[in-house]
């Protein structure tokens, strides 16, 4: 099947500062020749940022909005956005700047060459450049990548990265329950179940990470609620 549409989903919480920024790196972004949609989600957010998002979408054509009338989490978000995604190929952009849509032509070729269904963007596996931040997050993530690794039998590295690509007709087809962070591990071991399994990548990719300062919101109970989801949906669902 030949692709041609690639659809941003861009969930959106008090991001202000950095949304019209990000919409910009993705519309320069070398897209490997494809049509481009953007999906912006916002989450309840309570700075200025649906007007900034309204402003953007009478902009420019390819953005299409929607609104969460209170804060519901970054899972919520996505659920919304990819069932207003119309793209082929379908990817996760947060919109705090701390990933780069430089590396979307990484993401994208594994399907452009026929060769995936769905594409991890990591972290660890060497990208361009990345900023050091917090060593207990770095430990954190790897434990977590481990212990979903351990359930679904993939040999990731980089389970929690924002950087998530699908195929749309895969990631429209599974139902998505979380409302929070715990999506990662969620729609990870969800994912891994399907039969036949879908061929899933993964590429190295630069990350800028914020501190809390900056405005990076998740924090340990998100990390607790992962390792509960990685049980869960492996093991009881």
């Amino acid at each position: 099947m030949s692709l041609t549409k690639l659809t941003i989903v861009i969930p959106c919480y008090n991001e202000e500062k950095t949304l019209e920024a990000i919409v910009d790196r993705v519309l320069a972004a070398d897209r490997c020749g494809l049509d481009l949609e953007m999906v912006i989600v916002d989450d309840g957010s309570r700075d200025k940022s649906v007007e900034v998002m309204k402003a953007l979408a009478a902009k420019h054509p390819q953005i299409i909005t929607a609104e969460h009338g209170i804060n519901q989490g970054k899972g919520a978000a996505l659920r919304t956005g990819f069932q207003k995604a119309t793209g082929d190929i379908v990817l996760v952009q947060d919109a705090d700047l701390e990933y780069s849509p430089a590396d979307y032509p990484k993401l994208l070729k594994p399907f452009l060459d026929g060769r995936a269904d769905v594409v991890f963007g990591s972290r660890f596996k060497g990208g361009d450049e990345s900023r050091v931040l917090y060593f207990w997050h770095s430990i954190g993530n790897r434990v977590l990548t481990l212990a979903s690794n351990m359930f679904t039998d993939l040999n990731l590295t980089d389970m929690e990265t924002c950087y998530k690509a699908f195929k749309r007709e895969i990631i429209q087809g599974v139902t998505i329950e979380e409302n929070r962070f715990g999506f990662e591990p969620e729609i990870t071991a969800k994912v891994a179940r399907l039969r036949p399994r879908p061929r899933i990548y993964e590429v190295g990719i630069s990350y800028s990470g914020r501190t809390y300062e900056e405005g990076k919101k998740i924090g340990w109970r998100d990390g607790v609620r992962a390792l509960y989801c990685i049980i869960r949906y492996n093991l009881l669902d």
